[in-house]
């Protein structure tokens, strides 16, 4: 990807592990298109960590893209879901994969979450992150740190084939793999400079089941 490559995108689905910086990119890209940024994890996790039940999620993230569609036109989604990818990626048209080495990945991550433990810092819905959970590292659905961890392998053992195939290929990937990489694919980020109808819900530009990533995405 050339220095002056400019890269028009109106529907963006970040993906990738804990601690790749997937929020911080998507709230960035949804301010310079100026649309809305959905976080799948505010959808998902109810107050003491209860999972929302699967219809309802599902419908809340239509609801909302439906929503920013009609509104905006497009929008930024970040998160790793299986109940709503399907619904999601064939609305897009961009995947934006955050390939981070584990090295950093695993230094962001825990001082993301040492910060939120010491700072007592509210996430969604209520919910904290607490230093007993965090600690559990024999338990990946308990410990982000040790989410992050398997993350690395799990997330590539997926992405790569995906990419590679042909069940989604009119979307458009982007794998950055380095901090470096993704400031550049930022700076090169733009709005199409022509009136983008909105999508109906339902409509479809691929097929309809995705490859399947890892069993739920961690905060």
């Amino acid at each position: 990807m050339g220095p002056h490559r400019v890269v028009v995108v109106r529907r963006v689905v970040m993906v990738g592990n804990s601690g790749s910086g997937k929020t911080t990119l998507a709230g960035a890209v949804a301010t310079r298109l100026a649309v809305p940024h959905v976080e799948l994890d505010t959808h998902f996790h109810q107050r003491g960590w209860t999972p929302t039940p699967a219809r309802e999620f599902v419908e809340a993230v239509r609801d909302a893209l439906d929503t920013a569609d009609a509104h905006a036109g497009g929008w930024v989604v970040c998160g790793n879901y299986d109940a709503v990818r399907a619904s999601i990626w064939a609305r897009a048209d961009t995947i934006v994969w955050l390939d981070l080495p584990r090295a950093v990945v695993m230094a962001r991550v825990t001082k993301r979450s040492a910060r939120r433990v010491v700072g007592r810092t509210e996430l969604w819905n209520g919910n904290r992150e607490s230093l007993s959970e965090l600690l559990a590292l024999h338990d990946a659905d308990r410990s982000v740190i040790r989410w992050s961890w398997d993350g690395v392998v799990n997330y590539r053992a997926v992405l790569v084939p995906a990419m590679a195939g042909t069940t989604w290929g009119d979307l458009r990937w982007y794998r950055l793999r380095s901090a470096a990489a993704v400031q550049q694919w930022l700076a090169q980020v733009a709005p199409p400079d022509r009136d983008d109808r909105p999508r109906p819900a339902g409509t479809t530009s691929g097929p309809a089941r995705p490859t399947r990533l890892p069993r739920r995405e961690r905060r």
